[in-house]
């Protein structure tokens, strides 16, 4: 039987609080973590993952306690991104209530990071964040970026995407950052690219905007599919989208 393509809402935490903006600019309020997270559950979402914006260790005490909050009422799984560079951070995330983590830039310093988290906890508890845009002159076309797709990490794509795969990353989140926020359609040539070169689930982000958007990733080999603004500005609602893939071919979890 087919796998079940995962609808997930991702909530992007600054101080507590949930905000979208386009590229990470122009940040705007979207409500509260805890409540936006329970009403996720109630809709269907099969995940729910926090991105912890804020640089600052008092961001990342924040969203703990969002965290520890919401696995006190939500009962999908949690997956916990920013400020994650080490095996002591999963740790504290864990056991906080977090399923999974994701991490991002830490590995990209150092990614034998990616090793050691897994050798210490499993493969299933670690996503690795790839923030990819195209890139002139790697070699296939995408590269790596950060400080929210602002900076080249001078390393291609493909490339990185395999290589966190090998050191153990049981899923990659591929974010496109030409498209984060835009609502103009996932990069489906990009995820048709990582398809090709990784064999672990692959969790699409960056530029839903439409049902039909959701079916073209999932169409093209995501295993998962991840969005911010058209859920909590009310666009969209998971059900929705659950609806569009049954009624596209695709199997999906139901409430």
């Amino acid at each position: 039987m087919s796998v079940a393509i995962r609808v997930i809402p991702c909530l992007d935490v600054h101080d507590g609080r949930v905000v979208k903006g386009v590229n990470f600019r122009d940040l705007r309020d979207a409500g509260d973590p805890v409540e936006l997270a329970a009403l996720y559950g109630r809709e269907g979402g099969d995940e729910v993952t926090f991105l912890d914006i804020s640089a600052s260790r008092e961001g990342r005490e924040t969203t703990r306690d969002v965290v520890r909050r919401t696995a006190e009422t939500v009962f999908i799984p949690l997956t916990v991104g920013g400020g994650v560079s080490s095996v002591e951070d999963v740790d504290a995330l864990l056991r906080t209530g977090a399923d999974k983590v994701s991490i991002n830039t830490a590995a990209i310093r150092r990614p034998e990071v990616i090793r050691e988290i897994t050798e210490r906890f499993g493969n299933q508890v670690l996503v690795l964040s790839v923030d990819a845009r195209r890139e002139a002159g790697m070699p296939s076309g995408y590269g790596v970026t950060t400080h929210g797709g602002t900076t080249s990490a001078g390393i291609d794509a493909l490339d990185w995407a395999r290589q966190g795969v090998d050191l153990g990353a049981g899923e990659i989140l591929l974010n496109s950052m030409d498209a984060d926020g835009t609502t103009t359609g996932f990069d489906l040539q990009m995820l048709a690219d990582v398809r090709r070169v990784v064999d672990v689930p692959l969790i699409a982000s960056g530029g839903a905007g439409t049902v039909r958007h959701f079916v073209e990733a999932a169409d093209a080999g995501a295993d998962a599919l991840l969005a911010a603004s058209v859920f909590h500005f009310g666009t969209l609602s998971v059900g929705e989208v659950k609806d569009a893939l049954a009624a596209a071919g695709h199997v999906v979890r139901r409430a």
